[in-house]
């Protein structure tokens, strides 16, 4: 008998993936390719939310354990996906840069804002008020990352490519069954596939839709991540990553004509030379409405089990996230009462 089953893998799947074996569990991951948010993510880590100048939730445990799990995970694989650069955020007046020195002096805040202006120049940008720096910031190459994870997965043969069907899974007391697969537990990661789950659908995941491109900008010089609006992150060669748009109402991954005009237009506040858009794609994210991941366990049957609601900071969450489950259903440490899904399935 196998320890697990995991359906979904892509940051939340893996994650855990990656602790089961640090912990010497056996498994089996289904790919279930019923969502695409991990590999179009914009896979930026960065511990303060910018439109405000406040922290990210847990912000410095989360980020301290990211750190470790993907160092780990490229020392295993012999690959690099985890860039360390600086985010930078432009200031449009004075009143913004007041804003930045008040919430440097929040001890949640002052290890990640640092209190000097940047006032380097930028071809292709104009910012005559500078720039406030974000520390311990970068970005995962997710695409990269999940390619590699597979093949790794495969190549232990843990890895199967078939669609997850859930009529076949069968319920006994002390083990679950999926076709010729007996396992104590099987987790659920399937993003924002998990409305096609009939054990966990009833969950208020709500989705939002997010759109990118891939921008060519021959005279843009950018060697750091600039967030606004959007945000644009350099790759090489004169290419650059920009997002994303948030649509709550398209539930598609297909993109469309008014995510890339506002995409655009976004552009155009932050950049004065030319650029071509090389790539547009769009994905859906798993958001809920209290911001809030969804993590425990089915309130009727105890050997399923979700790992979900990851949103927009799925490279910073996975981790701990997984970490949390894991703990919970191997040494019954209670799970964080913000994320339980018991907030949602007890009256």
């Amino acid at each position: 008998m196998t320890d697990y089953i995991i359906v979904g893998s892509g940051l939340a799947g893996i994650a855990f993936a990656e602790t089961l074996l640090q912990h010497n569990k056996s498994f089996i991951v289904f790919e279930n390719n019923s969502q695409s948010s991990s590999s179009i993510a914009g896979g930026l880590y960065n511990p303060v939310i910018l439109k405000r100048f406040s922290e990210v939730w847990n912000a410095k445990p989360q980020l301290e354990l990211a750190n470790e799990f993907y160092a780990a995970i490229e020392k295993k694989l012999a690959i690099q996906f985890d860039f360390k650069i600086p985010i930078y955020r432009k200031f449009f007046s004075v009143e913004e840069q007041n804003n930045w020195f008040a919430a440097s002096d929040k001890p949640n805040l002052s290890p990640f804002l640092s209190t000097t202006i940047i006032h380097k120049k930028y071809n292709g940008i104009d910012a005559p008020f500078g720039y406030g720096e974000v520390l311990q910031t970068g970005y995962v190459d997710t695409i990269a990352l999940l390619t590699h994870y597979h093949k790794y997965l495969k190549s232990l043969n843990l890895l199967a490519s078939d669609t997850f069907d859930y009529a076949e899974l069968q319920l006994f007391d002390d083990h679950i069954e999926y076709q010729n697969i007996k396992a104590k537990h099987i987790v659920f990661a399937e993003g924002f596939g998990m409305h096609s789950n009939p054990f966990f659908n009833l969950l208020p995941l709500d989705g939002t839709k997010g759109e990118l491109f891939i921008i060519r900008a021959p005279e843009l010089d950018l060697d750091v991540i600039i967030n606004t609006s959007v945000f644009i992150l350099p790759l090489g060669d004169a290419l650059f990553k920009v997002g994303a748009t948030y649509n709550w109402e398209d539930k598609t991954n297909a993109p469309t004509t008014e995510g890339k005009q506002e995409l655009i237009d976004r552009i155009k506040e932050i950049l004065n030379c030319d650029f071509e858009i090389v790539e547009h794609f769009a994905g859906v994210r798993p958001t809920v409405k209290d911001r809030r991941p969804l993590l425990g366990t089915h309130p009727k049957h105890e050997k399923l089990h979700i790992l979900n609601g990851l949103g927009t900071r799925g490279v910073m969450l996975a981790p701990t996230l997984a970490k949390d489950l894991f703990d919970f259903i191997e040494n019954g440490k209670p799970l964080d009462k913000a994320i339980d899904i018991k907030r949602y399935t007890t009256s």
